[in-house]
Formats: C-alpha cells, sequence, structure tokens
C-alpha cells in the first residue's frame, strides 16, 4: 500500500518533492522520485512494503526496455497466476505485483485491466508515445485524485498532495450544498476542494500534450451483471458457487510478506470472514482479530465475538474509544481524510489501526461489501419505497438531513442526485446505487484514510467483483427471505459459525454518538458547530435555524445525530484551514 505523486506536462515538477512529503504516512518504508529525460513527466511514491520487502521493489519501477514506468498504489493478488502467464515473453527482476502489473500493461495495454483481481490506482508514462495511462479498481477501492489545467495535469492518492503541490485549497460550495441537503458525498467525479476530481472507479484515464485529458470507463458491476443474465440455477449450486468464490479470495488476500489480521465487528460478515479463514488457513490459525468498542452494551458487539472466538488460537484486541479521545482523535482523522466523515464509527476505526500498527500487524481483511451484494440492510425490504436520491442512514427514525437550514441561495447550488436504473426492479436499482454512489464509494474513503493514517493495508474480499456480480444476478427470494437480507450467504456460514452468530439479525455498526454528542461531547459540539457557522458556513447556513435544531437536539435526545456531524464536520474543516 502506498501513496503515489504524478505531474505531466506542467512547468513545476519541483513540487513532486511536496506531493510525495505530503503522502508520508501511505508509506513509511521507502521513496521514490523519477523525472524523464525530455522534463515531461515526474513520478513520486511512498512504499509500504507487504510484497517482496527489498529494496527491488522500490518506486518508481521501470520497465526492462526503458520505455514504462509506473507507481502504483494497491494489491493485485492474482500475480503468481499472471506472472506464470507473462514469463515467456518478459524476465523478471523482483518478486512485486508492480513488476507483474507493468508487465501486464506492456502485452496487453488496457485489457490488462480486466485480467486483475485486486485493488489498485496507478499511474504509466510511456517515454516513446509520451502519454500517461492511469487507472482505478472497479469499486474505487484505492483513491486517485486529478487537478488538470491548460498545461497539464497533476495526479496523487489524496487530496493534500495537489494541495502541497500549489493547488488552491478553496471549497467546491455545490458539492457541500449536495452533502448538507442531501447526506451525498463520494458518489460523483467531484470532490469538496474546487478543481480537484477523482478518478471514478471503474475507469482509466490518458494524457498527452496533444489530446489532453481522456476519462472512459473500463468496467460497471451493473452491465457486468446484466451481461450474465438472473441467475435461475438451484438455490444448491448457487451456494457451492458461493463458497468456493469466498474461499478462493480470502486465500489470496492471504498473499502477503507481513503478518496479516482480521477486523471483526461480530456481526455476520465479519464473522464469515473469520470463519473462512480458518477454513482456508485451518483450524489452528492465529490470525490477530481486532474489535472497536465503546463500553456500551447497547451498542457493542463483544459477546457475539467471544462466541466467534471461543476455543480459537486467534488473539483478540478489544480496542476501547471513550468520549474523552474524540475531540483530539475527530480533528486528527479530519486530517487525514480531506474530507467530511462518517463519525464514530471512523473513529472507532482508528483505534483498531493504530493498536494494529502497535503490535506489527501491517495487512487488515474487512467485511465491507456483502451487505450491498446481497440484501443485506433492511431498507432492501422497502426498495420500492426509498428515495433513492438521499444518502442512506441507518437505525434512524429522524429525518436524516436538516436542508431547511441552509441559506436560500447557497441550497440553491445543491446538484440533485438522480440514481442511475440499469435494472428492471427497484431491489438491485437500490444495491447499486449503494455500491456505486451512496455506501461503498464513503466507505472505501473512509476505510483508505484511516487505514493509511497508521501506515496500514486493509483488503475488501468481499468487494472481489465475481462475488459482488454473482449477488446482483440473484432474484429477490435468493437476497431476502422471511425479511431477512443476504439469505443465501446465511446458508453459505452454514457450520463456519456458531448459531448464535448466524442467525443474530442484522445490526447497523453503531456507536453512542448520538448520546454522547448530546451529553459530554455537548461543549465540543458546540464549539465546532459555531466554528462551522464562523467560517465558511456564515454564508452557507441559518444561523439560528442551526442554533434552534441542536438546541432541541440536546433537548430530546434525537435518534439520528447525522446533521449534527455534518456540521461538526465542517467545523473541524474550518478550523484545520
Amino acid at each position: 500500500m502506498c501513496g503515489i505523486a504524478v505531474i505531466a506536462g506542467l512547468e513545476r515538477h519541483a513540487a513532486i518533492q511536496e506531493m510525495v512529503e505530503a503522502q508520508r504516512h501511505r508509506g513509511p518504508d521507502a521513496e521514490g522520485i523519477w523525472l524523464s529525460e525530455d522534463g515531461l513527466c515526474s513520478l513520486g511514491h511512498r512504499r509500504l512494503a507487504v510484497i517482496d520487502l527489498t529494496d527491488a521493489g522500490t518506486q518508481p519501477m521501470h520497465s526492462a526496455d526503458g520505455r514504462y514506468h509506473i507507481v502504483y498504489n494497491g494489491e493485485i493478488y492474482n500475480y503468481v497466476e499472471l506472472r506464470g502467464e507473462l514469463e515467456n515473453n518478459a524476465h523478471f527482476r523482483t518478486g512485486t505485483d508492480t513488476e507483474v502489473l507493468l508487465a501486464s500493461y506492456a502485452r496487453w495495454g488496457k485489457e490488462c485491466l480486466h485480467r486483475f483481481l485486486g485493488m489498485f490506482a496507478f499511474a504509466i508514462w510511456d517515454s516513446r508515445e509520451k502519454t500517461l495511462f492511469a487507472a482505478r479498481d472497479r469499486f474505487g477501492v484505492k483513491p486517485l485524485y486529478i487537478h488538470e489545467d491548460g498545461e497539464g495535469v497533476l495526479l496523487a492518492s489524496e487530496i493534500k498532495a495537489l494541495h502541497a503541490a500549489g493547488v488552491p485549497k478553496e471549497p467546491d460550495e455545490a458539492t457541500w450544498a449536495t452533502y448538507l441537503a442531501t447526506g451525498m458525498y463520494d458518489h460523483s467525479e467531484a470532490t469538496f476542494w474546487r478543481s480537484i476530481r477523482q478518478l471514478p472507479p471503474g475507469h482509466y484515464a490518458t494524457w498527452s500534450q496533444t489530446g489532453g485529458l481522456r476519462v472512459e470507463r473500463w468496467y460497471d458491476v451493473a452491465e457486468a451483471a446484466n451481461q450474465q443474465g438472473e441467475d435461475c440455477r438451484p438455490d444448491e449450486v448457487v451456494s457451492e458457487e458461493l463458497l468456493e468464490l469466498l474461499e478462493h479470495t480470502v486465500r489470496l488476500r492471504f498473499r502477503s510478506d507481513v503478518p496479516v489480521g482480521v477486523c471483526l465487528s461480530g456481526g455476520l460478515d465479519s464473522s464469515l470472514l473469520l470463519g473462512l479463514i480458518r477454513r482456508v488457513m485451518g483450524t489452528d490459525a492465529s490470525v490477530h482479530a481486532f474489535t472497536f468498542v465503546t463500553g456500551d452494551p447497547r451498542y457493542d458487539e463483544a459477546p457475539w465475538v467471544e462466541q466467534m472466538l471461543a476455543k480459537t488460537l486467534h488473539p483478540w484486541h478489544s480496542c476501547l474509544l471513550t468520549w474523552e479521545e474524540v475531540p483530539d482523535l475527530a480533528l486528527e482523522v479530519a486530517k487525514f481524510q480531506d474530507e467530511p466523515f462518517g463519525g464514530l464509527p471512523t473513529l472507532g476505526m482508528a483505534k483498531v489501526h493504530g493498536e494494529a500498527r502497535d503490535i506489527g500487524v501491517v495487512v487488515l481483511l474487512d467485511g465491507n461489501g456483502m451487505d450491498e451484494a446481497w440484501a443485506g440492510y433492511e431498507y432492501y425490504a422497502r426498495a420500492d419505497e426509498i428515495d433513492g436520491g438521499q444518502g442512506p442512514v441507518q437505525g434512524s427514525r429522524s429525518k436524516s438531513v436538516l436542508p431547511e437550514c441552509l441559506n436560500p441561495d447557497f441550497r440553491k447550488l445543491v446538484r440533485p442526485f438522480v440514481p442511475d436504473i440499469p435494472f428492471c426492479d427497484a431491489l438491485r436499482n437500490l444495491q447499486y446505487r449503494d455500491l456505486r454512489r451512496a455506501k461503498i464509494p464513503r466507505a472505501m474513503r473512509f476505510a483508505d484514510r484511516v487505514s493509511m493514517m497508521f501506515s496500514r493495508e486493509l483488503r475488501e474480499p468481499f468487494l472481489d467483483h465475481r462475488i459482488v456480480e454473482l449477488g446482483l444476478r440473484q432474484p429477490p427470494e435468493r437476497k431476502i427471505r422471511g425479511g431477512v437480507g443476504k439469505w443465501l450467504p446465511r446458508q453459505v456460514a452454514g457450520n463456519l459459525l456458531p448459531a448464535g452468530v448466524r442467525e443474530a439479525p442484522k445490526r447497523p455498526v453503531q456507536t453512542p454518538q448520538r448520546e454522547w454528542l448530546a451529553g459530554p461531547l455537548a461543549s465540543w459540539a458546540s464549539d465546532q458547530i459555531e466554528a462551522a457557522l464562523s467560517g465558511w458556513g456564515a454564508e452557507w447556513l441559518d444561523a439560528q435555524a442551526v442554533r434552534r435544531h441542536w438546541q432541541d437536539y440536546q433537548a430530546q435526545a434525537a435518534d439520528n445525530s447525522f446533521p449534527i456531524w455534518q456540521w461538526i464536520s465542517l467545523g473541524m474543516v474550518c478550523t484545520l484551514q
């Protein structure tokens, strides 16, 4: 896992060092910078060594003939198999997946993307054609940001690197308005910062002096699922295929030359993940398991975790987040996120990755993706009733956003979100929204930044595109049966899980956020809200309405803290300027 930086066609190559330095946390093990002989392109890299820990894996890496030059962030899990295909035509000098990726591009061009099982964001400079090629994985697990002007482009793993290169740090008011009014973020190319956009998941970009920047799609999960058609096979046949895919994807993600651990919440997905690890690695496996807790039995999932870990050799790390830690930790996390993040659950994951760093576990596996692919969220059962243009909020009866607290002129800047409808049924369209526009894009940003904040690599086995495509192809009754979501994965879990875990109802990842904000953190929350009202929010928010809703929230202990957290997020961003 790494941080990459690219400057192409601009007269500011000296800034590559600042871009690399701004991403030091993404790669503490090595640094590399390269400038093309013609001065058209500079590449920078910070390395977190995971595969082939020798200096041979240092980037930028160059092809043997000197034509191609790459900086890369991520993992190509099937690099061993690809290397076998390429060995007749390529001589490998390292044991890295980076070199396999570069050789794949040299042989197959952009079509190599379809051969990769992994998470990635990379850029390759072609010294012969004077062109830049950059690509991002299917679901955007790894980030890539772009700034373009009349002279060329800058690319980086994080927004802060582009600001370090001199891109003005100005808020994108339309993105902020859309977020505050609808709760939607990370759903488009736009970011919260003007003149900076992200390369969308499943897209690649090319740049040349004559052709400029072009962005094109190379993968879309709805298109892939529709091409295969609805799955009419018997339950047991699909169940067998799913189990085989799950075992394969977990086995691939244990390819590492550093210790691997697992994030364990106690829910079905992470518990299934641990069960698969034991199936693949053996019952004597001693993979470290990490769980964040808050000390509140209403929310902590320790009982389910303890059931899962009973009679195993897995060391368990219970990572406690207290309310006293929130003010300092939230501001520190905000520095690394660059954009608004998801509240206390993200802070809880910071505790997990901090603990992993302290004990030397470099790679962790997580359970993201199964709910979206196999309809695990409770609102999927009400798909026909859901407003797909609003950001999804779990476990709440109150309004999820308060657009009435925006000043009228600012509210006019909102970009209405119109969900895609690539399927003929509401359930799959809602799943697609969450996979492509809503839940997965934001979850991947939160997860990438909070893990890399501690120089940890986070892998997502259930976001293997084969598993997601299989889920989208299933008829509704294979996903939701008897009012319970993820029906088929629950059947696959079978003997892998204790019954109490397998049959437990779907529970949103929750913390005492609403109680803490109305109680012991009220003074801190007030300070952040006032910072928002005296910063950019002075022109964006109706101060009287915001303060009234904040007072009502404290008095009534409303069950939805998301609007409060939005204002706190704005306040923290203003504080950090």
